[in-house]
């Protein structure tokens, strides 16, 4: 993984920002702001061209201090006749902390305080793809920090303009290259428009080579003339979207509220169907659980959607705050800490090897663990100061409360057959009565799903997860998450969770004995000499079965309806049900996965850039499984 180092500050001595690393000013010295309105925004034909668009999508290669963004924010925020959805899609190699953005937005004016929005909201310094929700869900800032000639490549959207802001083609000529001149083609929708202050010859002309018809028009401050073009007609074709915005989602766990949520927020009608009485109520239905990212060595597929899953999470969070949702949650920071000493050692390379940000990971040692968790202990481990421990029940009506207009409930309703006529999917119970229809459906009722013909392919298996609930004194130890092959929580409502198992073709409903032991090893390999319920203690915990996967990642995307091809078949090239769609595989991850794979899900039905790397995508279709042979594992046990 290429360690993504951030902008280091500097000034002119003019005041003009300048990049020490590229030799060349951020903005031209006749001030950023209005070079974002005559340069970009005019240069676009905006304001004029979103008007009575649904959804209008900027393409921006250089983000820098982020003055393109807000100029054009604020002229949005200006129009009422502005796009339904704004989408903002801006790469950034050198991204700024927080508080370097803070002294650059210093003489924002007028702009300030959707500056200091931007700021409250921008992204811990992490390689990847950042989305940021803002003016309530109508304006979508989706940050790839990165190299652009790394990060277009693993982009999907359809851009309708596009703003062309790097370095100087002299001091960053990648930036200006036909490489990444050749993505912002795929890129584009018919008809985008692009412009830049650039007017170099061989910038000209390699633009023409890709594919845009360019002219030079009058310049901005000390610049003679800038450049605007628009895409020749072989543009490929936006991403599609569903003809109807209306859904039916199967299950009222994580997984199920979190794209009724995501989609509700796009203007679809959902009609969501839970055998339970209330939201929340099968394996979503834990007491507590942990959201926190889980690094590796070579920051792998499992390492890389984890950390987007944990930072998307937390977003989704607080948004879910400023719509007065009441979730019950507690950013308290997550210790996770070796198993061995050999596994301390690999925990110090891992950090030491990604360089990612203090407050996202560091190692501590023993001394510091001990004193992180109020307790003795032996061995260092990784420290996750942002980590949280969420009450998935509260998560999950926090879900459904912020769109309750756009979210139908049919709870206490088993689903026991699905059909499709006539481009409708209907949900039917035991009785073949009709539950719901909509054109689309969402099977993301946990271990339900196994129950249905049409998802006879997915390879999901049911595992069985005993948590214990210990008694627990406020402001007893520990009072974050502790983590080693297994977790215990902070005290909650005067109950510690601790565990947890997790056993495969497993359907005994109720607390055993024997689970509940292996809970407390847990806790006394976790916590040593951490005090016990007396033998013979009534049991105390919860039981919920999981839908786990063969390669832990979760199956996201449209159903395969084979269940055999060849397997130098595209992913593309596999036959889906028409209309149908799966959000499973979580095993013990829920929380981390639900709110990003949701939103992935939701902008893939509705058309909106994707807000996850074309590899994660891929990694997670569910059809992925009918193109390599399944590993051969144990029946008994999957640890995670």
């Amino acid at each position: 993984m290429p360690l993504l180092e951030p902008a280091r500050l500097s000034f002119r001595d003019d005041g003009t920002p300048y990049s020490e690393r590229y030799g060349d000013v951020y903005h031209t010295e006749a001030g950023g702001l209005g070079q974002a309105e005559a340069v970009f925004l005019a240069g676009n034909g905006l304001p004029g061209r979103w008007r009575a668009m649904d959804r209008f999508t900027i393409l921006e290669t250089g983000f820098g201090q982020g003055l393109n963004f807000l100029a054009t924010w604020a002229a949005w925020r200006r129009d009422p006749q502005r796009s339904r959805r704004l989408h903002y899609v801006s790469t950034e190699l050198h991204p700024f902390s927080a508080a370097d953005l803070s002294l650059l937005h210093a003489g924002l004016g007028a702009l300030e305080p959707l500056g200091r929005t931007l700021r409250e909201h921008w992204p811990t310094l992490t390689p990847g793809f950042h989305r940021i929700h803002l003016d309530e869900g109508a304006v979508v800032l989706t940050l790839l920090f990165g190299d652009a000639l790394a990060t277009l490549p693993q982009l999907q959207c359809g851009a309708d303009a596009i703003f062309l802001d790097g370095f100087s083609p002299a001091c960053n000529p990648q930036m200006w290259s036909e490489a990444l001149f050749g993505e912002l083609v795929r890129l584009a929708a018919p008809g985008a428009t692009l412009a830049t202050w650039s007017v170099a010859g061989h910038v000209r002309r390699a633009l023409a080579k890709a594919g845009f018809d360019c002219e030079r028009e009058p310049g901005f401050g000390p610049k003679r003339e800038r450049l605007v073009g628009r895409l020749s007609a072989h543009a490929p074709h936006r991403p599609a979207s569903a003809a109807s915005r209306h859904a039916l989602v199967v299950g009222a766990g994580l997984a199920g509220t979190s794209i009724a949520n995501r989609l509700a927020e796009r203007g679809w009608q959902i009609e969501l169907i839970d055998q339970a009485s209330t939201p929340g109520a099968g394996a979503s239905g834990n007491h507590a659980g942990v959201l926190r990212p889980l690094p590796s060595l070579d920051d792998n597929r499992l390492a890389r959607l984890t950390r987007a899953g944990f930072l998307y999470g937390l977003h989704h969070l607080h948004c879910l705050e400023s719509h007065g949702q009441p979730t019950r949650w507690e950013a308290c920071g997550v210790l996770h800490l070796a198993r061995d000493p050999a596994h301390e050692a690999r925990q110090r390379e891992v950090v030491a090897a990604q360089g990612l940000p203090a407050d996202f990971l560091r190692f501590v040692d023993a001394r510091e663990a001990s004193a992180l968790a109020d307790w003795p202990l032996a061995l260092g481990g990784w420290w996750f100061e942002h980590g949280a421990w969420v009450q998935p029940p509260s998560l999950c009506a926090a879900n459904l409360g912020t769109w309750p207009d756009r979210i139908r409930l049919h709870l206490g309703h088993t689903l026991k057959e699905l059909t499709h006529d006539d481009g409708l999917w209907r949900a039917l119970d035991a009785t073949g009565a009709e539950i719901a229809r909509a054109p689309v459906a969402i099977l993301a009722n946990g271990t339900g799903i196994l129950d249905l013909e049409q998802a006879a392919a997915l390879p999901v298996r049911s595992a069985r997860g005993q948590v214990a609930h210990l008694p627990a004194s406020e402001g007893s130890p520990p009072r974050i998450v502790v983590c080693r092959l297994g977790y215990v929580s902070p005290e909650i409502d005067g109950l510690r969770c601790a565990g947890a198992t997790f056993t495969v073709d497993d359907d005994e409903p109720d607390l055993r004995e024997h689970d509940h032991r292996e809970n407390l090893a847990k806790l006394d390999f976790i916590l040593p000499g951490y005090p016990h319920p007396p033998d013979g203690a009534p049991l105390a915990g919860r039981v919920g079965f999981r839908p786990a996967s063969p390669d832990r990642l979760p199956m996201v995307g449209a159903v395969p309806s084979t269940r055999t091809i060849d397997r130098n078949t595209p992913l593309s090239g596999i036959p889906r049900h028409p209309g149908l769609y799966a959000v499973s595989g979580f095993g013990a991850r829920g929380l981390v996965w639900s709110a990003l794979v949701a939103e992935t899900l939701a902008s893939q039905l509705d058309g909106d850039p994707l807000p996850l790397e074309r590899d994660l995508i891929d990694a997670i279709d569910p059809a992925r499984y009918l193109l390599r042979p399944i590993r051969a594992r144990r029946h008994d046990r999957i640890e995670e």
